[in-house]
C-alpha cells in the first residue's frame, strides 16, 4: 500500500465531514449539525441523535448522557479523551430533532432517518469498521432486527451494514431518564456488553 493509499481514507473523511456540516436537508431538525472529528478508526460508535446542548459545543455526547457513557468506557480502561481521539463517533440523525409535544426529545421521522442515512453509508464505506457500537434502541435498530434491549445487549453480533460485515456490540442509551441500565436485568447485561468490548481486539488496541 502506498502512502497516498494510506492517506486516502483520512482525506475522504475530512471532505465528507465538511459536506456534512453544511447539510440543511431536514426542515424540522434543529441545527447545527453535530459531528465528531474525522477520526480514521476501525471502531465506529453510532448514537441516536444529538440532544439540545451538543450543538453549542459541537461534539457528540457532550452533556449528561455523555458523562454516563464515558464512565462506562472508563470502566474498561478507555478514558474519554482517548476514546474521542481514536473512535469515529456518528449518529442516526446529526441534528437535534427538537422537543415532542410531551416535553421529551422528538423521535426522528422515517424520512429524516432515511435522509441522514446517506451520511452514515458514506462513513461506513470510507472507514470499513470492524467493530460497531450502536447506543440506544434507534441506533441498534439500524443494524439488528430485534428491538428489545434484553434480546441484544450483552451479546456479540455479526451483522451487515450497507454491504459490509462487522462485529456489533450494542449498548443501552445512557440517558438519565432511562432506568433500564440501572435496574436488572439491564445492569448485568450492560456489564456483559462492556466485558465483550474490553475483550474485543479492536477496542483493546485503543488502550
Amino acid at each position: 500500500m502506498t502512502i497516498d493509499e494510506k492517506e486516502a481514507p483520512g482525506l475522504a473523511l475530512f471532505e465528507h465531514r465538511e459536506r456534512l456540516l453544511g447539510c440543511r436537508e431536514c426542515p424540522d431538525m434543529v441545527g447545527p449539525v453535530v459531528a465528531g472529528p474525522p477520526v480514521t478508526s476501525r471502531v465506529f460508535l453510532l448514537g441516536q441523535a444529538p440532544g439540545p446542548h451538543e450543538g453549542k459545543v459541537g461534539k457528540p455526547f457532550a452533556w449528561t448522557a455523555g458523562k454516563t457513557l464515558f464512565r462506562w468506557f472508563a470502566q474498561i480502561g478507555i478514558e474519554e479523551d482517548v476514546f474521542r481521539r481514536k473512535v469515529y463517533m456518528a449518529a442516526v440523525c446529526r441534528c437535534f430533532p427538537g422537543k415532542s409535544g410531551g416535553g421529551g426529545d422528538r423521535v426522528p421521522s422515517k424520512v429524516e432517518i432515511e435522509t441522514c442515512s446517506s451520511w452514515l453509508r458514506s462513513e461506513i464505506e470510507i472507514l470499513r469498521p470492524r467493530l460497531l457500537v450502536p447506543v440506544g434502541k434507534l441506533a441498534i435498530s439500524q443494524v439488528l432486527e430485534a428491538c428489545k434491549l434484553v434480546d441484544v445487549v450483552g451479546r456479540l453480533h455479526r451483522a451487515d451494514l450497507f454491504g459490509l460485515q462487522m462485529d456489533v456490540v450494542p449498548l443501552p442509551h445512557p440517558s438519565g431518564a432511562s432506568t433500564w441500565h440501572r435496574t436488572e436485568p439491564g445492569v448485568s447485561l450492560l456489564d456483559d456488553a462492556l466485558g465483550l468490548l474490553a475483550e474485543h481486539p479492536e477496542m483493546a488496541s485503543l488502550r
